[in-house]
């Protein structure tokens, strides 16, 4: 999609609110629909001519700038307006935006969001739209990935994860496991008359025809999307740029998306024997595609895992309290999907106006926010605009007794207190 493309309504409903610099999403249009759902609208370029008096006439009332592009030269000073079903009325179809790349965007395209009007349940938005679509193009599988278990499995002579691409629907080639291993998959949705791929709505893993895992995407609440991070394989993703889905939940997982028993999809390869395993890709159309392969259950010894670093060690189903000379970071309960290990590192900034903090060697986002102190190397005067700085974020602080106060959600960023760049 380029800048420019007419954007239209799905549905009937009213224009429930406009948000300019939040979130991300840049230029924002929320539409409430009559039949319990709101579709969102984002990283616009600019506004329908009603919906743009009505924010016009609300920036004036506040004494702010009244152009887009002056509010995306100053995103400190965001716009959030509400109004009423009356106000601005729409019809399915009927232009409401234009396109564009504004906000946390690489490049210009729509992100359209639909939520339960009442509980911001995240929806996905083809169960809405795609009856103006033609889909008949089966989900594809690249490959899937082994996780053996730390200490209780092995795949293929390895107790570490390897991926296998599937250069077929049905692979000839023999794998081999003991003990309990886990599943995960990289696969894409595709459609004709277009390039973009979608993911996956259902998938379904069976072994020896027994499901022991099944996902379909659908009704996530909002306050749960950053745990796709650990339904995910995020390190994977860092390092390769591909998704691979686990078919299995993490302990600290709780989307409900899920359907598994009380081995959280994690199957356990405990006799020699040979065993079938199938997963099967379903899109929203009802297309769908089968993949199998099989596993020999080998008996072999399992590497025990020796524990390192128990003093950094992070529980997923505790509150966790992370402290350094100069530092503090109290994390909740249920914030992690699983025990994480730290690799804490601090670079002494006299001349700055704290030290330099770092607790793991790459990104590590957690579910929700956590609170951050960091001690001022000396007094200041200004305040108003002090951040807490993690890489390229700036999270507003407040000073207490020579400290600084912020909310986080990575603890893989090197923090520092400063002011946000101009």
């Amino acid at each position: 999609m380029a800048v420019g493309k007419p954007i239209f309504a799905i549905a009937d409903g009213y224009v429930s609110r406009v948000t300019v610099g939040l979130f991300g999403y840049g230029n924002a249009l929320y539409i409430t629909h009559p039949d319990g759902h709101s579709s969102v609208y984002c990283h616009l370029n600019g506004f329908a001519p009603a919906i743009r008096t009505k924010l016009s006439n609300y920036r004036k009332k506040h004494g702010q700038p009244d152009e887009l592009a002056e509010w995306r030269k100053s995103p400190q000073v965001p716009a959030d307006v509400y109004f009423k079903p009356y106000e601005i009325p729409v019809s399915g179809g009927q232009l409401v935006a234009i396109s564009g790349n504004t906000g946390s965007s690489v490049a210009p395209h729509l992100h359209l969001e639909v939520h339960d009007t009442k509980g911001w349940v995240m929806r996905d938005p083809l169960t809405f739209v795609g009856k103006y679509l033609a889909d008949t193009t089966p989900p594809q599988a690249h490959s899937f990935m082994a996780y053996p278990q730390p200490g209780e499995g092995v795949f293929n002579g390895a107790s570490h994860q390897q991926y296998f691409g599937f250069v077929s629907h049905d692979l000839e080639r023999d794998f081999y496991a003991w003990g309990k291993v886990g599943f995960g998959i990289w696969a894409n949705d595709y459609m004709e008359g277009t390039f973009h791929h979608y993911g996956i709505y259902h998938t379904e893993l069976t072994i020896d025809g027994n499901t022991i895992f099944e996902s379909t995407v659908d009704s996530i609440p909002a306050s749960m999307n950053r745990q796709v991070n650990s339904w995910g394989d995020y390190l994977h993703w860092r390092h390769q740029n591909v998704w691979y889905m686990k078919s299995f939940v993490e302990p600290g997982c709780r989307l409900p998306l899920f359907k598994v028993g009380s081995d959280r999809g994690i199957f356990d390869f405990n006799e020699e024997k040979l065993y079938a395993v199938e997963y099967k890709l379903t899109d929203a159309f009802g297309n769908q595609s089968v993949y199998t392969f099989h596993v020999e259950g080998r008996r072999q010894p399992i590497p025990s895992v020796t524990e390192t670093n128990a003093k950094w060690k992070l529980k997923w189903d505790r509150v966790n309290s992370i402290q350094l000379p100069g530092i503090q970071i109290t994390l909740g309960k249920n914030l992690l999907g699983s025990d994480v290990v730290l690799q804490p590192r601090v670079v002494r900034q006299p001349d700055a106006l704290s030290d330099a903090y770092c607790f793991a060697t790459e990104s590590l986002p957690i579910f929700d926010w956590a609170e951050i102190r960091i001690r001022l190397n000396r007094q200041i005067t200004v305040t108003n605009r002090i951040c807490v700085l993690g890489g390229i974020h700036e999270y507003p602080a407040t000073i207490k007794d020579g400290w600084a106060i912020a909310k986080i959600r990575d603890l893989g960023e090197t923090y520092m207190v400063g002011y946000p760049a101009e």
